[in-house]
């Protein structure tokens, strides 16, 4: 089932607002690179996406705090060489509380007041086991409550449209995240996900136990199906029998496979926006051009004289 069979009455397009303004807000997620050319497609995709004034951007955090280092370098760079506003992930995987503190309180000297507060995958990776450092936090609502102690930060965390992988149930699933609203939370993001109705079924049961906070669709532009596939069943998400046709028989096809890529994705934003979704997250894999590509569609362009500086 495509996503227009979904919804009798879809047509893929979109409707900017009458006045003017900008009908979607949308942030950004990166990954802390791990050698000098992956640091600069990082670079050169956060230069091609700032001039789209993101609401904000966030910079993820390895299983068990394993990119804390390069982490905090990007987010500090973010600060120091962008208009940006960072949002730093933390997890509180394999890490005293003393230690998970340091990192807070230098994410607040460092100028980010914005977390995407985490438990984290098990430094064995997902499927492992997770058990909580003795002396640290236990979970995300008692992470959320320790960074709240520590200053006044925004604090967004993680949705699972269809359950963490962990979880016995989706019950289960969104009375964990009550708890974390409870401690503090302003935001959820959720996993990606391909098939809306997905997101829209969880929203409901989401409003149904009544947590109120705006739930932020993650949007996964695919760059390589095989992978996002394999990342996916691992994630414990879903791809469904359509995307998976569209793909067919492109292995070798590297063009055709981008411009599939590009028009899944917007037809996915478009009929998100069509619905009613005002915030979207994407999870940009360090690339720039898909999602460039996605919010020019949307109606996001740069300020006079910010396009050419950025090509």
């Amino acid at each position: 089932m495509t996503l227009h069979e979904s919804r009798p009455g879809f047509r893929p397009g979109f409707r900017p607002s009458r006045d003017g303004t900008r009908p979607v807000r949308v942030s950004l997620e990166f990954f802390p690179p791990k050698t000098p050319a992956m640091e600069e497609t990082l670079w050169a995709s956060i230069k091609r996406l700032e001039p789209l004034r993101p609401a904000f951007v966030s910079v993820t955090y390895g299983a068990g705090g394993s990119t804390r280092e390069r982490t905090h370098a990007t987010v500090r760079r973010i600060v120091e060489e962008t208009a940006l506003r960072p949002a730093a992930h933390l997890t509180c995987v394999s890490a005293t509380r003393a230690e998970v503190d340091d990192v807070i309180r230098s994410y607040a000297e460092a100028g980010v007041h914005h977390i995407v507060a985490l438990r984290g995958d098990p430094a064995g990776g997902i499927g492992t086991p997770y058990a909580p450092h003795p002396e640290g936090y236990a979970s995300t609502p008692e992470l959320i409550a320790g960074i709240r102690q520590i200053g006044d930060f925004e604090i967004s965390v993680s949705a699972y449209p269809e359950k963490h992988p962990e979880s016995a149930s989706i019950d289960v699933d969104i009375d964990v995240l009550r708890q974390k609203v409870e401690a503090g939370a302003a935001r959820a993001i959720t996993q990606f996900f391909f098939d809306n109705d997905v997101y829209f079924r969880y929203l409901d049961k989401v409003r149904a136990a009544g947590i109120d906070i705006p739930v932020v669709p993650g949007i996964l532009p695919v760059q390589n199906f095989r992978q996002t596939a394999a990342f996916t069943a691992r994630a414990g998400a879903s791809v469904p029998a359509w995307l998976a046709q569209r793909f067919d028989g492109l292995d070798d096809d590297a063009e055709t496979r981008r411009l599939i890529a590009a028009a899944v994705a917007a037809e996915q934003v478009f009929d998100l926006v069509d619905r009613g979704v005002t915030d979207i997250h994407f999870y940009t894999m360090n690339r720039a051009d898909l999602v460039y590509a996605i919010c020019h569609l949307l109606g996001l362009r740069p300020l006079a004289g910010q396009a050419q500086a950025a090509a």
